[in-house]
């Protein structure tokens, strides 16, 4: 597939999981692709596979975030950003401190913030481009995740302001929302509720209405379809990807 052919994405979070899968297709779909993580050796990884570039991005530096954009607009384009990095912080309310709250919302909530601030020069001087957020079920509330719950609600409503003010300027921006994917970050909610991850998996896919849980690979081919000329006419909008309603 060509459909990304000559066009500049950049994926933040991107060297492992939902990130990883969304690089890995665009770069398939033609794009040249800027792997942007935390764990540079991950990146590198990653990047390696697909044939793309990696640096190393701390998503809540806003001088870090800024050299990523850097580098993937050294093409002379930048045309896609997709915001991956997060991490989890779980723990019922009254136990949760301030540094698991003030973590996860800086790496969800300011690290998106950061990278379409400084995304979104490229697209507006270009009048093109495309963004997709990551945001999550747990937006609508999930417990033990109170700081994971907020930075995610948050993340759908920066993608309606975006959609709103970046309009004019040909610029798309929407979000997708996954439920259960199977990721580090799910094996890790497993750990924390004291559960196999098998049997988690198993209560994951039983709740769901197609019977199974979600992979990687399921939330990137949304996000390519969103960044896409397929997608032309669509923005603002916030899919859910959870094998149901």
């Amino acid at each position: 597939m060509t459909g990304f052919a000559g066009q500049t994405a950049l994926v933040t979070g991107g060297a492992r999981g939902i990130g990883a899968a969304t690089a890995e297709r665009l770069a398939a779909d033609g794009a040249h692709v800027v792997v942007a993580d935390f764990d540079d050796v991950a990146a590198a990884e990653t990047a390696a596979r697909i044939g793309g570039r990696a640096v190393r991005c701390d998503v809540t530096s806003r001088a870090d975030v800024e050299a990523a954009v850097a580098a993937a607009a050294e093409t002379g384009r930048l045309d896609v950003l997709v915001t991956c990095a997060g991490i989890i912080r779980d723990n019922l309310l009254h136990k949760m401190t301030d540094d698991d709250w003030e973590a996860v919302i800086a790496t969800h909530l300011r690290g998106s913030f950061l990278a379409v601030q400084a995304a979104q020069a490229h697209m507006v001087e270009q009048r093109s481009g495309a963004i997709v957020l990551v945001s999550s079920t747990s937006a609508l509330g999930n417990r033990g995740q109170a700081n994971y719950s907020a930075a995610k609600a948050g993340i759908q409503g920066l993608t309606k302001t975006l959609a709103l003010e970046l309009g004019r300027f040909g610029i798309r921006a929407n979000c997708v929302a996954p439920g259960f994917i199977v990721t580090a970050m799910t094996a890790q909610t497993a750990e924390r509720l004291g559960v196999s991850f098998e049997d988690f998996r198993a209560a994951g896919a039983a709740q769901a209405p197609l019977g199974r849980v979600g992979q990687p690979e399921d939330v990137a081919g949304v996000v390519a379809f969103l960044c896409s000329e397929d997608a032309a006419y669509v923005s603002g909008q916030v899919i859910y990807v959870r094998g149901g309603p």
